[in-house]
């Protein structure tokens, strides 16, 4: 069985792009502590469909979000010709855990991720 479930904070707001066929996805990176560590996970998060676009028309940057879904690792080649992989959780469920924020109430949040000062590649 893959399941994965989480709970965690964006570390900024999704973007939200359509396939060549018109499907909207979403992809976010999702800041996760772990149990009984003061230790963070920075975990990419793909959302596909119409979940992807309520994720892009309600959630932002700090919002608390838990996610249901299954861990995928995939492979892909970059420009140059070298093989990447890349882990990342297919969300097929998003619920919104906290109400929209302003961006002036993300300022704690910002803080921690600057100083953290995590780079996730997309």
């Amino acid at each position: 069985m893959n399941k994965v479930i989480l709970v965690g904070r964006l570390t900024k707001d999704p973007e939200v792009r359509y396939t060549a066929s018109g499907k909207a996805v979403a992809s976010f990176t999702l800041a996760v502590n772990r149990i009984g560590s003061e230790a963070t996970d920075f975990i990419p998060i793909v959302v596909w469909e119409k979940q992807a676009e309520a994720c892009g028309n309600n959630i932002v940057k700090g919002q608390k979000v838990l996610i249901e879904g299954r861990l995928q690792i995939r492979s892909y080649e970059t420009n140059d010709g070298q093989k990447r992989r890349v882990s990342e959780i297919v969300a097929q469920y998003v619920d919104f855990l906290e109400r929209r924020k302003s961006s002036e109430g993300n300022q704690e949040f910002d803080k921690m991720i600057d100083e953290i000062g995590e780079e996730i590649p997309f």
